[in-house]
């Protein structure tokens, strides 16, 4: 309980309160050791959320009250638990505020009109004021080390064009997948209490895992296409007459069965 309301950000004793006055679901029991959750602490969110928009504890206690029911309300599934795991971020990408001067030292001449035009459209940097913000550090010191391998920067920006459709349609395939065997197999029109955490934690675990499968994919398929280039590549750019192998030894064999000119023994 301590390390929950420090997670939370309020005193033990309110979430003792909470917890006397059934806002918060009890704890997992070890013996004597009460285990709290992310489903926990995403409760606490929602109700010092709900408080802030003007709703008093008695009327939390209902909507909770309700839900834990098997009764439906517009918007209590999200509010009550499932909101955390539905909107929690499933990047881990920082943001990065960059001065002009600054981002002339990642990109240098390439920072013209038409690439900032062309990175705004597709939403890698933010206007703020005189700065930009780039959505993802990683993206940023990806974008910088492929230009300073020669990449022109329009070039990696059109790719990141490209790139941002194919991923579309990557997270399109895994959301119906989510869906249909996840969120819709749970009838959540009618949850039983508890079953918004068990369906809280399962959507938590599938963050990593729908990475993983990308990850390793794209992997295989860089493996794939990288080896068919650099054959290809290896191809043309072989010596005229040259033979693909070693040739053969000319003259006898040294085999005396396949030679011939020796006796058998």
């Amino acid at each position: 309980m301590e390390a929950l309301a420090e997670a939370a950000g309020i005193p033990v004793r309110t979430v003792r309160f909470y917890r006397e006055r059934k806002l918060i679901p009890p704890p997992r029991r070890e013996g004597r050791i009460a285990w709290y959750n992310e489903a926990h602490l995403a409760r606490l969110h929602t109700i010092a959320a709900l408080l802030e928009r003007g709703h008093t504890l008695g009327g939390i206690a209902e909507l909770i009250g309700a839900w834990e029911n098997g009764r439906t309300l517009d918007g209590v599934a999200e509010l009550l638990g499932l909101e955390g795991a539905l909107i929690s971020p499933w990047s881990e990408e920082t943001p990065v505020r960059l001065t002009p001067e600054a981002l002339a030292d990642y990109f240098g001449e390439d920072v013209t009109p038409e690439n900032l035009t062309t990175a705004l459209d597709i939403g890698y940097i933010a206007v703020d004021g005189e700065n930009v913000v780039h959505t993802s550090r990683r993206l940023l010191d990806a974008s910088a080390a492929l230009v300073r391998e020669g990449v022109p920067l329009a070039a990696v920006l059109e790719t990141g064009r490209a790139v941002r459709i194919q991923v579309d349609a990557l997270a399109d395939l895994f959301t119906v997948l989510i869906r249909k065997h996840v969120v819709d197999a749970a009838t959540v029109d009618h949850l039983p209490p508890g079953e918004v955490t068990r369906l809280a934690e399962a959507l938590e675990r599938l963050h990593p895992l729908a990475k993983n499968v990308v990850d390793a994919e794209l992997s295989l398929a860089m493996d794939r296409r990288v080896r068919t280039e650099l054959e290809s590549w290896l191809q043309d750019h072989a010596a005229p007459g040259a033979a693909p192998g070693p040739n053969p030894p000319e003259g006898p064999s040294e085999d005396p069965a396949e030679d011939p000119a020796t006796p058998a023994p």
